[in-house]
């Protein structure tokens, strides 16, 4: 038998039974109400608030092998950081796909934790016409998926609302098909604020790494990048602010990039803002070049709603091998600070009439 079967086969029974654990939910903003700051002419008020976005390499054998003690100490680090009220305010994961991935980061501590889609997840919306034959079913390209998407989103904020969609069988390249990849939306409530903040997380085709030829993983990804574009476009509320996140693999990849633009026209990439705005976004980590985005897989976008302004202040690495901050994943972490300014005189009106967060301190 093809080694490249067995593997499949294993990939199967050991990650088929691995399930993504039910919603976990709460009114509460964890760690109390973040300062508000009102400008010297009462006019606007502003917040600020971070976002980790991080692919924790969380696959099992015969794909990776000894994962399980990094994982543990991602989770045990995050957790640390909690409870210090030193954690960033949401936690984008991608690549949760083992029994060990799901336990670790599961237990971090945060009030609110959505996951999806899971592993038998159908598509609800509709799809492109599937990647064309003849499927390679020695690379993964079987017709069904043996594990999840992989996709967490944690928040300390309440998440109001919240949905996932995987991109469907047959929408896909190579062993990246073993995953139902997808998209991962959770809405949250910050208190006080008056202006909702959608977040979505992804993780799109791999490039080499599905062992298919680059025509093949590049036209897979290019039929992910419209499903995402119309998710965006579908979901995202125009009244609301957004961040999208994730494993996008388009490092090094040109091509990738002007597939992507259909998405990155109704956002501005983080890396492209802060390389231009130097000024306004402290950027600490290290940029080479005048294209940042292109030395990455892990990137941020985000996008403002009227009345309101949403930038990104600050850029830091996590997880990256630096003193202190162990390289424990085959990514490094990216975490953005953003700032939030939104016009007093309109702060009124909720955006899309969504409930306030409750005012506690739950932990």
């Amino acid at each position: 038998m093809h080694r490249s079967v067995i593997s499949i086969i294993a990939v199967i029974a050991l990650g088929g039974c691995v399930s993504l654990p039910a919603p976990l939910l709460s009114e509460c903003s964890q760690g109390g109400v973040p300062p508000i700051e009102v400008s010297s002419d009462g006019r606007t008020a502003s917040t600020t608030f971070d976002v980790l976005s991080y692919n924790i390499e969380g696959l099992a054998w015969p794909a990776r092998g000894k994962r399980g003690g990094s994982l543990r100490e991602i989770a045990l680090r995050l957790a640390d950081l909690r409870r210090s009220g030193k954690a960033p305010d949401v936690v984008m994961v991608q690549e949760m796909f083992s029994r060990t991935a799901v336990r670790s980061m599961t237990n971090i501590g945060y009030a609110n934790v959505v996951t999806g889609p899971a592993r038998t997840q159908q598509k609800r919306l509709p799809a492109l016409q599937p990647m064309p034959r003849p499927y390679n079913l020695s690379r993964g390209e079987v017709g069904f998926h043996a594990v999840n998407s992989g996709l967490a989103i944690f928040s300390r904020f309440p998440i109001i609302y919240t949905l996932s969609e995987p991109y469907g069988v047959h929408r896909c390249a190579g062993f990246d098909c073993l995953s139902n990849k997808g998209m991962l939306f959770a809405r949250i409530a910050i208190p006080n604020v008056p202006v909702a903040i959608d977040l979505i997380n992804t993780h799109l085709n791999s490039q080499d790494a599905s062992r298919v030829s680059p025509t093949r993983h590049l036209q897979a990804h290019g039929l992910q990048t419209v499903e995402l574009d119309a998710f965006v476009r579908r979901n995202g509320s125009p009244k609301a602010a957004m961040v999208l996140g994730g494993d996008f693999n388009m490092k090094d990849s040109p091509e990738r990039f002007r597939q992507f633009e259909n998405v990155s026209n109704q956002m501005t990439m983080v890396h492209e803002w802060c390389s231009r705005q130097r000024l306004f976004c402290d950027v600490q980590m290290s940029w080479d070049g005048d294209a940042p985005w292109m030395d990455t897989q892990d990137l941020q976008l985000f996008r403002s709603p009227p009345d309101t302004m949403l930038v990104p202040i600050r850029v830091q690495a996590m997880f990256d091998g630096s003193k202190g901050n162990p390289k424990l994943s085959d990514h490094d972490g990216l975490l953005v600070t953003y700032r939030l300014t939104w016009n007093v005189n309109s702060s009124k009106i909720l955006a899309l009439n969504e409930p306030q967060a409750n005012v506690c301190l739950a932990r």
